[in-house]
């Protein structure tokens, strides 16, 4: 798995665009899996069931690229748009142009121009966020390494989630895959090796 990606906020942002009559509107949405892109899109095709056309590419973490010129020439709309994307790094996301036929021909190059255009007018309209693989461990520990362990984890901006206090004080922490063996280690030498540390979960995390 890639260690970090960027992504936009998580909202709906949309552009228009006008080029001799036939209309092109943009959608760009977070999504966090394939199947999710799939229901997006199938709900955006519905909203714009009269248009002409429904453009698509998306990108998802991890290797999987979709696109579609549904309709248009090949190569006019759907490998512009995911080539936009490309480029601006962005995974985890699907872009949607809608087309208005205007009753006037584009040509092919009127065509990668226009939807190209929309395309990154909509991106620059979406802040950017950065993703990074994160392991997100559930410890165990004496209530007399608590402390230190809080200290160590404040001193390395660890996030801390779900603490427990019973027999022992169990709680979860949030860190970068890249970093995990490193802190692991100290956590095991903060606590004389006593600590029980379990993986819970393996995930992107801003």
């Amino acid at each position: 798995m890639i260690d970090n990606f960027f992504t936009i906020q998580e909202c709906e942002y949309t552009a228009e665009f006008v080029e001799k009559k036939s209309k092109f509107i943009a959608t760009l949405i977070k999504v966090n899996s394939e199947e999710e892109a799939i229901e997006r899109l199938t709900q955006i095709r519905k909203k714009y069931r009269d248009a002409k056309h429904n453009v698509f590419s998306y990108r998802i973490a991890n290797n999987t690229e979709r696109f579609s010129d549904d309709g248009e020439p090949s190569g006019t709309a759907g490998v512009p748009i995911l080539d936009i994307l490309r480029g601006e790094k962005l995974q985890n996301v699907l872009l949607v142009v809608t087309r208005y036929f205007g009753g006037i021909l584009l040509g092919t190059g009127g065509l990668v121009k226009a939807y190209s255009t929309v395309a990154k007018d909509v991106i620059l309209q979406a802040p950017k966020v950065e993703m990074k693989l994160c392991n997100e461990y559930h410890i165990e520990v004496d209530y007399n390494y608590h402390n230190i362990l809080l200290h160590y984890f404040k001193e390395q901006s660890i996030i801390v989630r779900d603490t427990n206090f019973s027999d022992k004080v169990s709680l979860n922490i949030i860190v970068k895959a890249e970093k995990s063996d490193e802190i692991l280690a100290q956590i095991a030498e903060k606590t004389d090796r006593t600590a029980n540390i379990m993986l819970a979960l393996t995930y992107y995390h801003e």
